[in-house]
């Protein structure tokens, strides 16, 4: 019972969603609003005049560089929830420019600063934005609604809503227009009191807008000579891909024969391969029997050099015994050297001294011969005197 209740609601629900939507899709594009504005680039605050288009019941704006243009330059998207307001300040610098200045900040936290080429034009951009901010409104109280309960007087508000942004986009445009022809007429450099200045505004306008459309139409034409070119080119295309068909099938027998060439070759070549493959079997089996006796050897080459070291080991003891031996040896040799060379500067002592003594003997016994030769002369005198002295007696 519950889910026979449920049903009718639910399907109640997306028809009343339906209508919202069929609402807004009527109402939508009908009044397109349109316009030139200058628009500040948001990283070189740069003031540029851009080609926007406002559809006032779905909260888009669409800008591009110029108004024959079909690529889209980028868009502005803002909801209810977004600041639309006239500046008071003018922030484009040039004194004409005063009070046509608007401020539009959305969700998305992105400001964009805008300029009209009047302050009628600026309040009629700001009246159809804000317009357009009821519309959305009006829309998302009506889903909201209608996931609740679908009360039908919702509709009627985003009706009602729908119209009054349809016809405040209706009147902005006429004061846009207006904004337009003014600065055409200002471009011209018409006065303002010639009496044949309206005539002249209208024909300038068509001749303008013949000119676009002119020039819209040589694009197209262009467009079609391109897609003829194009096509001409898809149809040559075309044959040369046959005539590449029918080689790629001729090329495909051949390469049938080569494949069967091939094969037999493969094939050929595979025997040889089982045959290499037994060999190098038959050569792996003989490596591995000598490997196996070339471990044993390892092993035996191991154990001797083992034993040699071990021999070695000891050695290098006995050495080091040796070696301490030598060492005390050559400790008590120095000793004995050191007593040698003390016994012999002793003996060098005495030996000096002996030779001092005997020098002094020596000297002593030069001076006892002396003494003696001195003595036995005066013996001679006195034996030669006391002979004298005989002879005289």
């Amino acid at each position: 019972m519950a889910t026979n209740g449920s049903s009718p609601r639910a399907r109640e629900t997306e028809s009343s969603l339906e209508k919202v939507k069929r609402q807004l899709s009527s109402g939508s594009g009908r009044y397109l609003l349109q316009g030139p504005l200058l628009k500040r680039s948001e990283t070189l605050r740069k003031w540029n005049e851009r080609w926007v288009i406002l559809d006032p019941t779905s909260g888009k704006m669409e800008y591009k560089i110029r108004r024959n243009e079909t690529a889209i330059k980028g868009t502005i998207i803002f909801d209810a929830s977004s600041t639309i307001t006239l500046s008071p300040v003018n922030f484009q610098g040039m004194p004409k420019y005063d009070g046509c200045c608007f401020y539009i900040g959305t969700p998305q936290k992105k400001d964009y600063f805008l300029c009209a080429e009047t302050p009628g034009a600026a309040k009629a951009w700001v009246s159809t934005l804000l317009a357009t901010q009821l519309v959305l409104q009006a829309h998302k109280e009506a889903v909201n609604s209608l996931a609740g309960n679908g009360s039908p007087a919702t509709l009627g508000t985003v009706a009602t809503a729908v119209a009054n942004a349809n016809a405040t986009a209706l009147e902005a445009t006429k004061e846009i227009e207006a904004a337009m022809k003014v600065s055409m007429r200002a471009a011209l450099g018409l006065g303002a009191n010639n009496p044949k200045e309206g005539q002249l505004d209208d024909l300038t306008i068509m001749k303008e807008t013949l000119r676009v459309k002119d020039e819209e139409l040589q694009n197209l034409a262009k467009d079609i000579r391109a897609r003829d070119a194009t096509i001409k080119e898809i149809a040559n295309k075309l044959t040369e891909t046959a005539e590449a068909a029918e080689a790629a099938a001729s090329a495909a027998h051949t390469m049938d024969e080569q494949r069967r060439l091939l094969c037999s070759e493969i094939e050929r070549l595979r025997q040889a391969m089982e045959r290499q493959m037994e060999q190098s079997m038959l050569k792996l089996r003989q490596s591995e029997e000598k490997v196996i006796s070339l471990s044993k050897e390892k092993d035996q080459l191991l154990k001797e050099r083992d034993a040699a070291l071990q021999e070695a080991h000891m050695w290098r003891t006995e050495l080091g015994k040796a070696r301490e031996q030598a060492v005390i040896q050559e400790a008590t040799i120095a000793r004995a050297d050191e007593k040698v060379r003390a016994s012999e500067a002793d003996a060098a002592a005495r030996i000096k001294e002996a030779a001092e003594k005997l020098h002094a003997v020596e000297k002593e016994k030069e001076e006892l011969l002396s003494l003696v030769g001195i003595l036995q002369s005066q013996v001679q005198r006195a034996k030669q005197h006391e002979a004298g002295m005989r002879r005289e007696i």
